[in-house]
């Protein structure tokens, strides 16, 4: 029983994960744009260059200047901790500089999420 549980869950995982649209992605990262490049050698806005952020350590893209909260944050952007981040960011790092107050659609963080995974 409990291994039929486990190939279920892996498999409703798996379908998520083939479910995120980065085109969506993309789309939707047009809010994030305002503030975050996605371009590869870019600079920085308001915020940092998000340019292959998945599996960057929070808080180090050179030459951006990071809350001490993000800086202590120092965990990795993996896609589930962007899952959380994204969902409320004030709440995941409090101290945060970050104003956006999050998206609140899981397919929309989902596609954004496999947008950021396709900057490299």
């Amino acid at each position: 029983m409990r291994t039929v549980l486990i190939a279920a869950i892996a498999v409703l995982f798996a379908v998520e994960a083939q479910a995120a649209d980065p085109k969506h992605g993309k789309e939707v990262f047009a809010r994030c744009a305002i503030c975050h490049s996605d371009a590869k050698g870019a600079g920085n806005r308001i915020g940092p260059n998000l340019f292959a952020v998945v599996g960057r350590k929070a808080g180090t893209f050179p030459g951006f200047s990071y809350s001490s909260a993000m800086k202590s944050f120092a965990k990795v952007w993996t896609p589930q901790q962007l899952d959380v981040y994204l969902t409320k960011p004030g709440a995941t790092v409090p101290g945060t500089k970050m104003s956006f107050s999050g998206l609140s659609s899981k397919s929309d963080r989902a596609d954004v999420i496999a947008y950021l995974q396709s900057l490299k």
